[in-house]
């Protein structure tokens, strides 16, 4: 096999594992995914381990995604609005990967990939939240990590009629966003996560 075929092997094995595991979730089988990328079980074990690995690598691209997203976010005008774009995309990214949020409690984080892909999402949901914070759009005691476990409530809240209701989410990240605004705030009952928290 020449490079170049190992190259293509390995795009269609990460395409049709991204959407098997979106569509269907982490008990997807690595036969259905070789099926659909047309390549045999033997080539997805070259490329990976086990299926574990497979799931990390594509957790963490979909981490680094929402990263370059903040990125650019940062450079905004508007501070509030980037940060609830940061949201939005983040909330969107879980809506339509049922993976997501299975990969985000069941894979090691001692992954290496993801490890550091967690690590650039809470720095750039920091930046994001301190230039929102600056302009006085949220409330003073809401961190960058608060943020970054917030992506998930909306999407979690409707999973379970999120087919019926695809456009569902977006009601329950407006109620967010009412709840991050400094108006009428009430003070929080415990202190946010610690990065070391966080990152494990």
């Amino acid at each position: 096999m020449t490079r170049a075929d190992a190259v293509r092997n390995r795009r269609l094995l990460m395409d049709a594992a991204t959407a098997e595991f979106a569509e269907n979730g982490m008990d997807v089988s690595i036969t259905r995914i070789a099926t659909r990328a047309g390549i045999g079980k033997g080539t997805v074990f070259r490329h990976f381990d086990t299926k574990e690995q497979l799931l990390a690598e594509i957790f963490s691209d979909r981490l680094e995604e929402l990263v370059a997203a903040g990125g650019r976010l940062t450079e905004s005008d508007d501070p509030a609005a980037a940060l609830f774009e940061f949201m939005t995309i983040g909330t969107e990214i879980q809506a339509r990967d049922r993976s997501f949020c299975q990969a985000a409690a069941a894979l090691s984080r001692s992954e290496a990939a993801v490890r550091a892909s967690r690590e650039r999402l809470a720095d750039v949901a920091g930046t994001l939240v301190a230039r929102a914070q600056g302009a006085g759009a949220i409330r003073a005691d809401v961190t960058g990590l608060d943020i970054v476990l917030l992506l998930s409530a909306a999407s979690q809240a409707v999973l379970s009629i999120s087919e019926d209701a695809p456009g569902l989410w977006q009601r329950y990240l407006a109620m967010v966003f009412d709840g991050l605004r400094p108006q009428n705030a009430h003070p929080l009952p415990v202190p946010a996560p610690t990065k070391a928290q966080f990152m494990g």
